[in-house]
Parts: structure tokens; C-alpha cells; sequence
């Protein structure tokens, strides 16, 4: 299969045929119809993550149809429309069996501890744990970001910051996660404050919903107080400076939703955090089990995830295109076709 290869951190990645991935037991493997290109793919690429062991094939968000099908898996035919959260979970720990696949201890993530989807092929683990099976009228565009980007700001916005109509929410960064939070927030009839530098981010965040759009500056705690303060703050970037901007903008016994990865060695205000009486809550992806609640809220048209796609390429544009997120994050979502 032709897959996208890094051979050396930092260094342009290359197309290269590499042997196509084989079903393991329990396991499937995928044809890419769609993937998302995302910040931490970058990450990825630049040598941040310590699961990495080159060559590597990125790629993490993922839709696609069954080409092949390992021993004991059942309730899967070849030729099945499929998605898959970007943690693959084990289905068999403690935390899989309370439901919380997305801090599974034995997770395998494609495009990070092994192979992932800037290919013809991914292989997907665990598949009765962590296959998700597509309505018909949704594209596999839609589908490849909802793995990461959406799922995560789905569940981090509804399930674990429990944002509820009429709150405000202060969205910092305004990629593909922030964006989706956005629309996931304006949905739950939030008043969203949208903090990005790039114009056109801002200007997608005013049209997915957010009543108040900030360009990020000095000012944006005081402009974001002016208003009346935040109930909910996310940090949907990873940035020291944007976590203690966050933390300011709150109002007291508010939430901070944690997304964005943050470097090693972040300092928080704690005294804040401890007389305002605030929340910090970090929040990693969504489980297979929980897709169902939001693919209704799409199928429904309450959540328009397909508005957030700005760019499709091919598999020969993407390391280019991967490579350019050293210059910052285009706005929209870039899907790549392989």
C-alpha cells in the first residue's frame, strides 16, 4: 500500500509502498476512505510523543469500509462503513468495564503506538470494543473527524464540563477542536466566546454559533471579565499562557476543560484555583460506546460537523500539509483522501 513515512523527526515526510497491514485476532483492518489532518499529527512528526518509533506511518482520525477481518470477531462484514475513536481501548480492563474506554491503561492509538491512517490501510484492534458503525448518509469526510477533534469536544463540552443553556463559554483556540466546541456549545444554548489570533478561525467560530468573537491578545482576561466572566473556560490549544488566561477568565466556582496537550512543566495558578473555588478538568477523547447520542444529534441536524471541513488533499499533498502546521493551524479542517 502507499502510506506517508517519516523516517526522521522534523524532516519532510515521504510516500513510500509499504506492506498493507494484516488483521489481528479481535482485530480488523480498514480501507481509508477519509482522515483528518490534525495538530498532533505534527506533534507526532516533530518527535513530541515518546510512543513513536520511526519509520512511522501517521494518521488518527479515520472512516473507512472492512477489508479483512481477524479470528473471532463477529458482527462485522467486509465491506462495513466504520469509524473508530482515536483511543482504541481494550474492552477488558477495569476501566472498560466502567465504561471509560478513553483512559483504557492498554490503549493502542493509530498513528501513535502503532501505524496509523495516512494510508491505503489502518489496522483497527480490539474491534468489537472500539468499531463504530456508520449511518448510510453520513459521508466518510463527516466521519474521519469525529474520531478525534468532535468526539473529544462532544464529550468534553456535554459529558464532562456539563455545559447547559445559558451558561457562557469562553472556547481558547479555534482549530479543529475549538471549532467543534463551538458548534457543540452554541447547540446546548450557551452564550460562546470564541479567542483565537487568526481572522478567519474567529470568523468560522461567528458562524458555528459563537455570540462574541476575541482576538487573543493582553487584554482577552479583562475583555472576557468586561462580559460578565466565563462558567466554562477549554483550552483547546495547550498552552501555558492560554491555561493561566483560562483560569482568570472564570468566574468563581467555574470550570476549566482541559483539551489541549500541554508541555511538560505548566504552572497554575493554585491559589486561584483554590479561593475561587474552580474546577480544573481534563478530558481525553470518547469511548465507541458513547457515538450513538452524538451521530443522532447529526442525523437531527442539531450538530453540523461537515461545515467544519475547509480542505480535502490527496495523499501526495499531505506532508506538505503537514509539514506547513509549523507556521500555524489553517482555519477549518483539512481531510485527506488517500
Amino acid at each position: 500500500m502507499r502510506a506517508v513515512v517519516i523516517s526522521q523527526y522534523g524532516v519532510l515526510p515521504t510516500i513510500q509502498e509499504v506492506a498493507a497491514p494484516e488483521p489481528e485476532p479481535g482485530g480488523v483492518v480498514l480501507k481509508v476512505e477519509a482522515t483528518g489532518l490534525c495538530r498532533s499529527d505534527w506533534h507526532g512528526w516533530m518527535g513530541h510523543d515518546p510512543d513513536i518509533v520511526l519509520p512511522h506511518v501517521p494518521g488518527h482520525e479515520l472512516a473507512g469500509t472492512i477489508a479483512a477481518i481477524g479470528a473471532g470477531v463477529e458482527g462485522w462484514q467486509v465491506g462495513d462503513r466504520v469509524t473508530t475513536p482515536f483511543i482504541c481501548a481494550c474492552g477488558e480492563c477495569e476501566q472498560c468495564l466502567e465504561g471509560n474506554q478513553q483512559v483504557c491503561p492498554n490503549q493502542l492509538q493509530p498513528g501513535f503506538n502503532y501505524w496509523g491512517s495516512f494510508a491505503e490501510y489502518v489496522a483497527v484492534p480490539y474491534a468489537s470494543v472500539n468499531l463504530v458503525r456508520l449511518p448510510d448518509d453520513l459521508s466518510f469526510d463527516t466521519a474521519a473527524g469525529l474520531g478525534c477533534r468532535f468526539a473529544t469536544s462532544f464529550r468534553a463540552i456535554r459529558q464532562v464540563g456539563r455545559v447547559a443553556a445559558g451558561e457562557t463559554v469562553a472556547i481558547f483556540g479555534c482549530g479543529g477542536v475549538g471549532l467543534s466546541a463551538v458548534m457543540i456549545a452554541a447547540s446546548l444554548g450557551a452564550r460562546v466566546i470564541a479567542v483565537d489570533t487568526n481572522p478567519a478561525a474567529l470568523q468560522l467560530a461567528r458562524e458555528y454559533g459563537a455570540s462574541e468573537v476575541l482576538q487573543a491578545s493582553p487584554r482577552t482576561v479583562d475583555e472576557i471579565q468586561a462580559l460578565g466572566g466565563a462558567h466554562v473556560t477549554m483550552d483547546a490549544l495547550g498552552s501555558n499562557d492560554i491555561v493561566q488566561q483560562a483560569l482568570h477568565a472564570l468566574r468563581p466556582r467555574g470550570r476549566h476543560l482541559q483539551v489541549g496537550l500541554l508541555p511538560a512543566g505548566v504552572q497554575l495558578d493554585v491559589g486561584r484555583l483554590i479561593g475561587q473555588e474552580l474546577q480544573w478538568l481534563g478530558s481525553h477523547g470518547m469511548p465507541a460506546h458513547a457515538y450513538p447520542e452524538m451521530l443522532n444529534l447529526v442525523a437531527q441536524g442539531n450538530l453540523n460537523p461537515s461545515g467544519l471541513i475547509t480542505r480535502t488533499i490527496t495523499l501526495d499533498e499531505t506532508p506538505a500539509a503537514l509539514a506547513a502546521l509549523s507556521n500555524g493551524t489553517p482555519a477549518g479542517v483539512t481531510v485527506i483522501h488517500p
